[in-house]
């Protein structure tokens, strides 16, 4: 699928390459212009959008999240160059579904690993199955730290959720010590490995991580797309280490971490970064209709 930016001069195609994909196709100057045959033979990774936002203990009614779920509904069109998912509270998931129609992807927050018996207040990914739910997060940083969840606990999540035919949104991050530390990638590299043990490389489609550095969620910071980009590619480097390439250049990697309408054009710009996980603008209709109708600032070669 192409990404067409919305301007009135003649359309342009932005394709969601890696860059290590770019670099390992265009390899010298002198084997690009010479070697035409290899380039045509040679696989994009081209990866739609992925916008999606996290509700988090938002909002306070049912008739606030009906409104704000065909809020949202409402913004995209034809020409948004983007999949979308909410993730909302579990009261209002089949109501957000009926309010949203087909314009969107309706999952949780959360879900637990058991299947059945006697664990109060769990919900099983075969209940969300049953009332139309397709996809829920794993591993988000609030429930790392909050509910004290564990790699191999969220990694219990992620395989149940495959088990069942659904899909995952694996949460990964650093904390701001870390951060500082220069530990980026080594925490990265931990909850990718330990987050995805046992899955197996052709239920890769159904994974998509998103790397949110926990200094950034819901503190109004931002990591520059420079950062996030080298982190997202790092990200894929270390996932090509796991399952190859080639999954590793069509798994979608989104960025987390006070994504706004005025830093969502310049991070989707960026070659590895393939959408978004908001929080906080995802409970204002128009501000998240505005990510969601993202403009990707063309970078000059």
């Amino acid at each position: 699928h192409s990404v067409r930016t919305k301007a009135t001069a003649p359309t342009i195609i932005i394709m969601k390459v890696s860059a290590v994909s770019l670099l390992a196709l265009v390899g010298t100057a002198s084997s690009f212009v010479v070697n035409h045959n290899k380039i045509r033979e040679t696989r994009l990774y081209e990866r739609k959008p992925f916008i999606t936002g996290n509700w988090k203990l938002n909002p306070g009614t049912r008739d606030e999240a009906v409104e704000l779920a065909k809020g949202i509904a409402d913004s995209i069109t034809d020409d948004s160059p983007c999949d979308v998912a909410l993730f909302v509270p579990f009261p209002f998931i089949e109501a957000a579904q009926k309010a949203a129609g087909d314009k969107l992807t309706v999952g949780a927050e959360m879900v637990t690993p058991e299947s059945k018996g006697a664990f109060t207040g769990g919900i099983s990914s075969q209940m969300l199955k049953s009332i139309g739910v397709e996809y829920a997060l794993a591993g988000h940083s609030e429930r790392r730290t909050i509910n004290k969840e564990s790699d191999e606990y969220i990694n219990c999540q992620c395989l149940r959720l495959i088990e069942n035919e659904m899909n995952v949104i694996l949460c990964i991050g650093e904390t701001e010590e870390e951060f500082e530390k220069d530990l980026v990638g080594a925490v990265c590299e931990v909850q990718l490995k330990k987050g995805l043990a046992s899955v197996k490389p052709e239920d890769m489609s159904r994974v998509t991580i998103a790397y949110e550095p926990v200094w950034a969620i819901g503190t109004g910071k931002v990591a520059t797309p420079e950062i996030a980009q080298s982190v997202h590619a790092t990200c894929r480097k270390i996932l090509a280490d796991m399952y190859g390439e080639d999954i590793a250049n069509d798994t979608r990697i989104l960025y987390g971490g006070s994504v706004s309408p005025e830093s969502v054009d310049m991070l989707m710009a960026e070659p590895d970064i393939d959408g978004a996980l908001v929080g906080g603008a995802s409970l204002d209709a128009t501000k998240f209709g505005r990510i969601i109708n993202f403009e990707p600032v063309l970078q000059a070669a």
